[in-house]
Order: structure tokens, then C-alpha cells, then sequence
């Protein structure tokens, strides 16, 4: 062979080589691939957030949802509420058990755990006023008091007793214990 022909022949053998090497590779089924696991079917949830008092939808509300597997939380996912009032996840597995949590500003916190059991669901939440905060300082009962004619409310005791003698905190025991009755 004339020498200028080794080179082309030596090109022409290598490119031959490595066409047969990648049909190869395509027919080979022996490689090691990832399976596919498809995911668990989800759920569609539509929440509506409206106000309490007069059923006006609630705009930029926070929804986050926590899935819960067990006791474990497993992360959380937050949306906002739109013009309407709604929110709309479809990542929910079904069968999923999810802690659902509402934050809106000039309103209560609103919680709670649903059980995802079908494919559609649908929730109207509505969101209240915040109320007023309990103290150990003033009367919280809200029994009306009854007036049995002295201008007490039945106790008797005078006003200025009554004010002093607040019920003790949870983990509190009374100084004075109450007057035992005599049997007699």
C-alpha cells in the first residue's frame, strides 16, 4: 500500500469501530437505569377563605398546608389566597393526612387536620375576629349576675370583697380556704 493511503485507511477503520460500538450500545438492554415509579395519584382541594361576619372573601390570605405521614411533618406548602378568596393545590396525595393552617391579618388563626380521602374536594373556611384576651384581673364568667335586692350579685359580699377575691391561677392554692359549714 502506497503510503498516503494509511492515514484515510486508518481513519476509515476507527470510524467503522466506533459506529459498530454505538449500534451496539443502543441494542444493549443490559444497562443500569433508574425504574420510573410513577406518583401517587393527588387530590384537587379548592379552599375558600371568606370573613365571618359577612361572608366577603378574604384576599392575600396565607394557606399552608403540612402533610403529615405518622407524627412527622413533612414539610409544608404555602399558597395565597386570590381576589375570590380561593386557593387550589392538586399535589396532595389521596389518602395523605394534612394539617391545614390560615393566617390572615385582623383575624384568627384557623387550624386543622383533614384526612384527603377523594380525588375533589372542596372547603369554605370562615375566618373570625380575633376576641378578647382572658385575665386573672377582671370577671371572666359569663354568666349573667342575678340581683337579689341589696345591690350584690347574690355572693354576700360587698363590691369591694368581691373585687379582691379573684379565683387563684391554675397552679395556685387559696390562701384562705373557704368556710367549711357547721354540722349541726
Amino acid at each position: 500500500m502506497p503510503r498516503r493511503f494509511i492515514p484515510r485507511f486508518c481513519v476509515f477503520v476507527v470510524t467503522t469501530c466506533l459506529a459498530a460500538l454505538a449500534l451496539r450500545a443502543q441494542d444493549d438492554t443490559t444497562q443500569h437505569l433508574r425504574k420510573y415509579k410513577a406518583p401517587p395519584p393527588s387530590a384537587r382541594i379548592e379552599i375558600t377563605v371568606l370573613r365571618d361576619f359577612n361572608g366577603k372573601p378574604i384576599e392575600d390570605a396565607h394557606v399552608i398546608f403540612h402533610p403529615i405521614q405518622g407524627e412527622r411533618d413533612k414539610g409544608d406548602l404555602e399558597l395565597k389566597t386570590d381576589e375570590d378568596g380561593k386557593v387550589i393545590i392538586d399535589v396532595l396525595p389521596i389518602g395523605d393526612t394534612v394539617r391545614m393552617q390560615i393566617i390572615a391579618n385582623g383575624y384568627q388563626t384557623y387550624g386543622q387536620d383533614y384526612k384527603v380521602d377523594k380525588p375533589e374536594m372542596s372547603m369554605e373556611i370562615r375566618m373570625k375576629r380575633p376576641g378578647a384576651q382572658y385575665s386573672i384581673y377582671k370577671d371572666n364568667t359569663t354568666t349573667p349576675k342575678s340581683d337579689n335586692g341589696s345591690g350584690n350579685s347574690g355572693t354576700g359580699k360587698s363590691s369591694s370583697q368581691q373585687q379582691n377575691s379573684a379565683p387563684p391561677a391554675s397552679g395556685d392554692k387559696p390562701s384562705n380556704p373557704p368556710p367549711q359549714p357547721n354540722s349541726q
